[in-house]
């Protein structure tokens, strides 16, 4: 089934207490900001907050009232976290059809809803079966408890491998201006050649986390771009990985609202080309070959 996302995803990983320990209250009124700015589109995992974020916001979900068919809920699975209330002695992967069935009708639970708009395999198992995968993928979709399906940081020889059993529509890989290896390795163009959606975490990069001559040389850069252009340093870097020609819809980590209206200005902002590759250039520290 074709879904349409938001053209900026708002991450969920750090609503709950992994970060920022967000109330119901709290929770419910950024889903209100964020429907405001137009980001209909929220990224989850089962394992975020140790497998406790889902259940928070679906209960905040639940309270706000807001209509099931205004949202889209992304959820990944296959990630065995070492935590309290899971007994793992060492972290690991199930893609299992048991496991992966388990999982979505957990955190369909848990978000308070009767389907997924997309489901994600969170990152690749060597030991994954593509028959088994697609086994459970098929029946999820015949139950109407998933809309679509894609992957998470699979490498273009992973997707092929699950792809070659059931249809792979979105594939989540770190892209952004200080990593920006996807769009060298072919992993973009295959995206491109497949019709599989990119969608990107971290997509600041390290700009704001790390001092290295990389992220010196990109902010010096960065700051005459903000005055050409009249926005902030995050705007730009957003609209730098959005301009990439494959479609790339990237997922927000922020929880400011003020922020997160700020930054859908990169989804009107298109940089001069020169500027677009200039960036890239900073980031290298070289010229482009």
């Amino acid at each position: 089934m074709d879904i349409t996302l938001s053209p900026i995803i708002a991450g969920a990983m750090n609503w709950g207490v992994w970060s920022k320990k967000m109330s119901t209250t709290e929770m419910t009124a950024l889903m209100f900001s964020c429907l405001e700015y137009g980001i209909t589109t929220f990224d989850h995992a089962d394992i975020y907050g140790g497998y406790t974020t889902e259940a928070e916001f679906g209960k905040a979900f639940a309270e706000s009232g807001i209509n099931r068919d205004q949202i889209q809920l992304i959820s990944k699975c296959g990630i065995q976290h070492v935590t309290g209330n899971r007994d793992n002695k060492v972290k690991h992967y199930d893609y299992s059809k048991e496991y992966i069935i388990k999982s979505v009708e957990g955190s369909l639970k848990n978000l308070q809803t009767d389907y997924l708009d997309l489901l994600l395999l969170h990152r690749p198992s060597p030991l994954m079966h593509p028959d088994e995968i697609a086994e459970a993928i098929e029946k999820l979709k015949a139950d109407g408890k998933i809309n679509s399906f894609g992957v998470s940081n699979f490498t273009n020889s992973q997707t092929d491998l699950i792809s070659s059993r059931t249809e792979v529509s979105y594939n989540q890989i770190e892209f952004s201006a200080t990593h920006f290896e996807p769009m060298l390795d072919g992993s973009l163009d295959y995206m491109m050649v497949n019709n599989i959606k990119p969608l990107a975490w971290s997509p600041l990069g390290h700009i704001f986390k790390e001092e290295t001559k990389q992220t010196q040389r990109l902010r010096e850069l960065l700051m005459a771009l903000v005055v050409k252009y009249e926005v902030t340093v995050d705007v730009l870097l957003l609209a730098w990985i959005m301009q990439h020609p494959s479609g790339i819809v990237p997922v927000t980590g922020s929880t400011n609202p003020s922020r997160l209206k700020n930054q859908m200005k990169a989804t009107r902002l298109t940089l001069e080309l020169e500027d677009w590759f200039a960036i890239w250039t900073e980031s290298m520290g070289d010229k482009v070959p």
